[in-house]
């Protein structure tokens, strides 16, 4: 399990605005390009562990300073599908 979670967490904090506007997609997100570049830009590198809630938390205060709460839930409800 803890594999699992290292890959995921690292497919995370490397994603590119094309990889995450295809997940996006997938799971039926709307974002437009410029709120993908502002998600990479907040998760990039940052070394995120979207299993801890306090480390999830705080990532997604953050987005929704950068791109509105309601778009910044829907982000969260994506991180929550990629954790089950």
């Amino acid at each position: 399990m803890k594999l699992l979670q290292n890959v995921i967490n690292h497919k995370i904090n490397n994603i590119n605005r094309a990889e995450l506007l295809k997940y996006a997609n997938q799971y039926n997100i709307s974002l437009t390009p410029k709120q993908a570049d502002a998600i990479v830009d907040k998760v990039k590198g940052k070394n995120i562990n979207i299993f801890d809630v306090g480390s999830r938390s705080k990532l997604v205060k953050e987005l929704a300073k950068a791109i509105g709460p309601a778009k910044a839930k829907e982000i969260n409800q994506l991180f929550m599908q990629l954790i089950r």
